[in-house]
C-alpha cells in the first residue's frame, strides 16, 4: 500500500507517493507561501488524486499521508503549533480532518528538517549510525539529530531544530525569528541578496545583473575571481562551519550529514567544513565525519512511510 507524502517548501511543495522505502511517484507544485497553507489544499488534493489514479488506486486506498512541515509540530504530530512567517495560517488549520474528510486517510505531521534526518538516517547516509546531525543549506539552514539511535525531540519538541537560529554574529541583523545574527540571516538563500548588495564593491560584480541572486551564481562567479562573490562564498563558508562546529559540541555525532540545494557545491563546502572541525573542534579523539546527503530532495518523502508506520505502529 502507498503511503502519500508531501513536503511542503518555502517555494515549492513536493507531492509524492511512497511505498516499500521507494519514491514511486513525484509532483510538484508552486507553494506561495506568503499567502498561507489554506488557499493550497485544494490543488494538493487535485495533484495527490491524479497521482493515485495514475498508480491505479485511489487515495483512501493509501495507508495514510504525512507531511514534512517547517515550524514546530505539536507532540503528537497531529497539527503545525508554530510557524515562521511562511504557511502562516497553517497552525490555525485542522490537517488531520482535512486528510480524513477529502482524502479518506490518517494525517501525521514532522517537521521538515527532522523528516530530511529521517530520510537519511533510515535510507542513506545516516544508515547504522545512531549518533548524527544534519544540516540542510537552503532557503534557510534546517537541523536535526538523532542521539544514541533516538531522534532528539526535546521538552517543547524543538530538540535540535532551531542550529539555523545559533547566534553567531551578535551585532547581526534581525532575523524572521526576531533573534539578532543567526547563522539563518548571515548566509542562506534567504537572505544572500541583502548580504550581495550591502558589499561595497557590489555594482562592479557581475552578480549586479542578476534579477535574483542565487548561491549557484555565488560560486560560479567566486570561481572566476570576482570579489563580491568571493566575499560572500568565504563569509557563507564560515558562518556554515561555524553552526555545524556549534552542533557538533551540542550532540557529539558520529557524522555530519549535509544536504539541501546549496549542496550542489559540496565538493568546495564539504572540505571547508571539515577542516573547521578538524581545527576548532574540542575532542580528544576523532573529529566528525562530513559527508553529502545520498537521498536529495526525496529523503522527506521517504521518512513519510516511516513516520506513518511508526505512528500506525505498522512494520
Amino acid at each position: 500500500m502507498y503511503t502519500i507524502a508531501c513536503d511542503m517548501g518555502g517555494t515549492r511543495i513536493k507531492l509524492g507517493l511512497v511505498k516499500d522505502s521507494k519514491v514511486i511517484t513525484t509532483e510538484v507544485i508552486p507553494a506561495y507561501s506568503g499567502k498561507g497553507l489554506k488557499p493550497r489544499l485544494p490543488v494538493m488534493v487535485e495533484t495527490i488524486n491524479n497521482m493515485c489514479n495514475k498508480q491505479n488506486t485511489l487515495s483512501k486506498n493509501c495507508i495514510g499521508m504525512a507531511i514534512a512541515s517547517p515550524g514546530v509540530i505539536s507532540s503528537d504530530n497531529r497539527r503545525i503549533a508554530s510557524m515562521n512567517e511562511k504557511y502562516f495560517d497553517a497552525p490555525s488549520l485542522n490537517l488531520t480532518a482535512w486528510a480524513k474528510e477529502e482524502l479518506g486517510v490518517p494525517l501525521f505531521i514532522e517537521n521538515d528538517a527532522r523528516m530530511a534526518t529521517i530520510g537519511e538516517w533510515k535510507y542513506g547516509a545516516g544508515k547504522n549510525y545512531d549518533y548524527l546531525v544534519m544540516m540542510t543549506l537552503g532557503t534557510g539552514l534546517g537541523t536535526s539529530a538523532v542521539i544514541n539511535g533516538q531522534l532528539l525531540r526535546g521538552f517543547h519538541g524543538i530538540g535540535g531544530l532551531l542550529g539555523g537560529h545559533f547566534t553567531v554574529n551578535y551585532n547581526g541583523r534581525k532575523c524572521t525569528c526576531g533573534n539578532i545574527g543567526c547563522s539563518e540571516i548571515e548566509a542562506s538563500t534567504v537572505s544572500i541578496n541583502e548580504l550581495a548588495k550591502a558589499y561595497p564593491g557590489f555594482h562592479d560584480s557581475k552578480l549586479a545583473n542578476e534579477d535574483v541572486i542565487e548561491y549557484e551564481s555565488v560560486f560560479k562567479y567566486a570561481a572566476d575571481g570576482d570579489l563580491c562573490a568571493s566575499y560572500l562564498l568565504e563569509h557563507s563558508l564560515k558562518v556554515w562551519s561555524i553552526t555545524v562546529l556549534n552542533l557538533v559540541h551540542a550532540y557529539d555525532p558520529e557524522i555530519v550529514i549535509l544536504g539541501g540545494g546549496i549542496m550542489a557545491s559540496g565538493d568546495i563546502i564539504i572540505p571547508a567544513i571539515q577542516d573547521y572541525l578538524e581545527k576548532y573542534t574540542w575532542n580528544p579523539w576523532d573529529k566528525a565525519r562530513v559527508v553529502k546527503a545520498e537521498n536529495g530532495n526525496n529523503a522527506a518523502l521517504l521518512a513519510c512511510e516511516w513516520l506513518l508506520k511508526n505512528k500506525l505502529n505498522l512494520k
